[in-house]
């Protein structure tokens, strides 16, 4: 209860001091009511979604989100607004106390604000306000085919030109507009790759979320075959299951489903990919990820029956796993497929120039490719959205990875 007395009061603050920059740059009083009747209502309905209106059992309801969504974009506007009004009111209070003390003023007074300063401000506050709107709206459908060539020495010959499409992190409870499914669908299709490899977070927290959806995923198709592995999300272990046996109910469920939508769900195992007389070894981890996430995935117990100089790609749904454990293995690990990380779903991207996300400061491995020690990994950036529903910079991806036998020189 405290917490939410500390919260309602700084948001409170926070549009108050807001609201004098409106007064400074306009002095139609219609403004301040319609962005104090916005604060409220923004507010109130984060109220509501977070303590009567929350669901029984689910962490992050689609009504919650976007609670959350909003709030997050109307105190961005405010804090934006606020450090061009701090900045200037600390100027105008030196500025009193020097013409008191030194000047030749008898009270003690402030000057008054510039108004060219508050429009400063509430123009750039304007800019993260309206990209986070259009990231609800339009950006977390804003899907982005993104192709990459790798070359490897020591590729199988018959695999030359071998096409995968990477997805990762579909969160299918998000999801609020079929058409743009459809159209996602229908996009990973066009690539017409060999393989198709999905690399966790299936759902939110459910599975009962990926039904209405299920119909759509089970049109996929590729050569080889579909293939998947668990993400953190789909164990369900961000819900208060009543049981145990209800948890444990839940992944079975959310496991059968994939393999009825034809994706075949590899648990610390691995599969190989044939072509003439060449072969690739696809393995599976479950979730690895550092941090307090769960520590399931086996990748001694997925590797144990294939050959040391096999061409090995792995699916493992946390960077962190590449990272901490994958680096260090005894095998060689040519190409490792991971996500988890969203791209945080709010950055800056400009191919060749920029790539920047507040992530990078949790994750050193958060978006597209990177090597390491000779061994490649990519980290999709996510095919849905979490938390807030929305996506500014950082679109959703369909990786589609060509494996290129690099010429002997």
């Amino acid at each position: 209860m405290l917490r939410w007395i500390i919260f309602i009061v700084l948001y409170l603050a926070l549009g108050l001091y807001t609201l004098q920059a409106l007064k400074t740059v306009t002095r139609y009083p219609w403004v301040y009511y319609l962005f104090i009747a916005i604060a409220l209502l923004v507010l109130g309905n984060f109220i509501y979604q977070f303590t009567l209106g929350e669901e029984e059992g689910r962490v992050l309801s689609k009504p919650k989100s976007y609670a959350f969504g909003l709030l997050l974009t109307v105190m961005a506007f405010q804090l934006i607004t606020i450090l061009f009004l701090f900045s200037e009111d600390i100027f105008r209070l030196l500025t009193g106390f020097y013409a008191k003390f030194y000047g030749n003023e008898k009270t003690f007074t402030l000057p008054q604000r510039r108004k060219f300063l508050s429009l400063i401000g509430l123009g750039l506050a304007a800019i993260p306000f309206g990209a986070l709107l259009y990231g609800m709206y339009r950006g977390k459908y804003n899907f982005q085919v993104l192709k990459y060539n790798l070359e490897f020495e020591d590729l199988p010959e018959e695999f030359d030109g071998y096409q995968i499409t990477q997805i990762s992190d579909v969160h299918s409870g998000s999801f609020d507009d079929r058409k743009k499914i459809e159209y996602a669908i229908d996009l990973i299709n066009e690539q017409q790759s060999d393989v198709i490899l999905f690399t966790g977070d299936m759902v939110n927290n459910k599975c009962e979320e990926m039904l209405p959806w299920a119909d759509l995923f089970s049109t996929l198709q590729a050569k080889d075959g579909k293939f998947s592995v668990l993400g953190n999300h789909d164990y369900g272990d961000y819900v208060a299951w009543n049981t145990p046996e209800l948890k444990s109910k839940n992944l079975d469920d959310l496991k059968n489903l994939q393999r009825q939508m034809g994706f075949d769900l590899l648990m610390n195992e691995h599969r190989y990919l044939e072509k003439g007389s060449d072969k690739i070894a696809l393995v599976g981890v479950e979730n690895w990820g550092r941090g307090g996430f769960k520590k399931a995935g086996d990748l001694t117990k997925a590797s144990a029956q294939i050959e040391p100089e096999d061409f090995k790609i792995l699916m493992s749904h946390d960077p962190s796993h590449w990272e901490d454990v994958v680096l260090h293995d005894k095998y060689h690990y040519h190409l490792t497929l991971s996500g988890h990380t969203h791209g945080m779903q709010f950055g800056i991207e400009i191919p060749g120039w920029i790539k920047w996300s507040p992530v990078k400061w949790r994750y050193k491995y958060w978006a597209g490719i990177y090597k390491e020690m000779g061994q490649f990994i990519n980290v999709n950036r996510g095919f849905g959205f979490l938390g807030y529903p929305g996506r500014v910079g950082i679109w959703p991806e369909i990786s589609v990875i060509t494996l290129k036998r690099k010429p002997l020189t």
